[in-house]
């Protein structure tokens, strides 16, 4: 497809695009002051904030991502700090999932609060991500969104996820299904999404994806309103359970939030579906607490692109410790607390890499060529990372009330977006 990268952009997010325009002709606090010093850094602190959906309108939230980086750079911090400078992070401004409020956000970390870098941004409404780039702040988040794939300072904790033109489709899931589903020869999925841009965007991602994987993809369309939660789910239903010929396909994927999920798996469960059920959103034990949601996401596959909670390392033994030391107690762990704690981490092995002598023009040096192996979200290489995923994710599977690996954490080679 021709389409321009910002064509592209407005695809996946327009919204994005709605707010962001305005905001490059904005300055203030960005470059290098004299003395080869850079903003928000000084001689023993680096001055770090971030930007986080902690409330938003279904009442979906993404507020522990803020703990995952804060126990990310506590550790840090406990450990001496980089090349002795501790990290002072301010926490996560709240944008309300609302564009005017993540611009908003933006300019205040940057023009008010003086920080180096934005980590974690985390949030689907990046309208400050034009504001950033032009003022030359590293922001780290999770790359699921265009804004991480391809700007300069942006960088995506498991490599751009987004397929952009000339990249590449990470098959993580597809491929991890395989394992679920005894490999993908002979089988059928149908893919949902809303009737948005980024939902169009994800259909015409996830059938390139599926199919290549060797599955037969019988139903792919993005249908499902936007802007509110249906009540009644029958019209769907219907059509899904009889793309196959007329009967039902093998696997149901949707490419949708926790409370359209909830609202489709308890539809197709009533219509007496029997297959594969699988999503990449309902990775957080704080769903199981209403006995509903519960029962709704039961035997749901959910795809991560990180190493599950429930698969043994050393690394994920000492997320789990410091997320505990965070927060002073034992909490339920979910998806957006290793948001939070990956996006510093990146942050902390450039910064690290860059030296004693810190500015953004020594940080984006050692961004260059960086890379690493074996860490929580696999082998990390930049500038690769902004342009193409990492690869690697795995499959686990809610059942009884609990979380259980279903297709361990692998990587696996991609395919090229066409």
């Amino acid at each position: 497809m021709s389409r321009s990268i910002r064509t592209i952009t407005a695809a996946v997010a327009a919204l994005l695009l709605a707010t962001s325009c305005n905001s490059a002709s904005d300055s203030g606090g960005s470059g290098e002051p004299g003395g080869g010093s850079a903003r928000g850094v000084t001689a023993d602190s680096i001055k770090v904030g971030g930007i986080v959906s902690m409330t938003t309108a279904s009442g979906y939230s993404k507020k522990d991502t803020d703990l995952g980086a804060k126990a990310r750079f506590d550790r840090a911090n406990a450990e001496g700090g980089v090349h002795g400078r501790k990290i002072d992070y301010l926490g996560a401004e709240d944008d309300g999932q609302d564009p005017g409020k993540n611009l908003a956000a933006a300019r205040k970390l940057v023009q008010r609060d003086k920080v180096f870098a934005i980590s974690p941004m985390s949030s689907v409404t990046f309208s400050g991500a034009d504001f950033l780039q032009k003022q030359k702040v590293p922001t780290f988040g999770w790359g699921t969104i265009p804004p991480f794939c391809g700007p300069t300072y942006m960088y995506g904790f498991g490599g751009c996820m987004v397929p952009m033109p000339g990249g590449t489709i990470t098959q993580s899931w597809p491929e991890g299904l395989k394992k679920v589903m005894g490999g993908a020869k002979g089988k059928s999925v149908a893919i949902l999404a809303n009737d948005n841009d980024a939902g169009t965007f994800a259909i015409r991602t996830y059938k390139q994806s599926f199919a290549a994987a060797g599955y037969e993809v019988t139903y792919a369309k993005p249908t499902v309103p936007a802007t509110s939660v249906p009540s009644d789910w029958s019209a769907y239903t219907k059509e899904i359970l009889r793309s196959d010929g007329g009967k039902a396909p093998d696997a149901v994927v949707s490419v949708m939030q926790t409370p359209y999920n909830i609202g489709l798996f308890t539809a197709v469960k009533r219509a007496g579906f029997k297959g594969v059920i699988t999503d990449p959103t309902d990775y957080d034990p704080g769903l199981l607490a209403k006995s509903a949601t519960r029962k709704a996401l039961d035997g749901v596959h959910i795809l991560l692109s990180f190493q599950p909670f429930e698969q043994e390392s050393a690394d994920m033994r000492r997320f789990k410790a410091d997320i505990r030391k965070a927060a002073g107690k034992d909490v339920p762990l979910n998806m957006h607390m290793m948001t939070g704690y990956m996006s510093a981490d990146l942050f902390l092995a450039i910064a690290g890499k860059a030296g004693k002598d810190l500015t953004v023009a020594s940080f984006q040096k050692a961004a260059d060529g960086y890379s690493d192996t074996g860490t929580m979200v696999g082998d990390r290489r930049l500038p690769r990372g902004q342009k193409e995923a990492f690869g690697c994710g795995a499959l686990v599977q809610l059942k009884g009330g609990k979380y259980a690996v279903s297709s361990p954490f692998k990587c696996y080679e991609p395919i090229p977006f066409k």
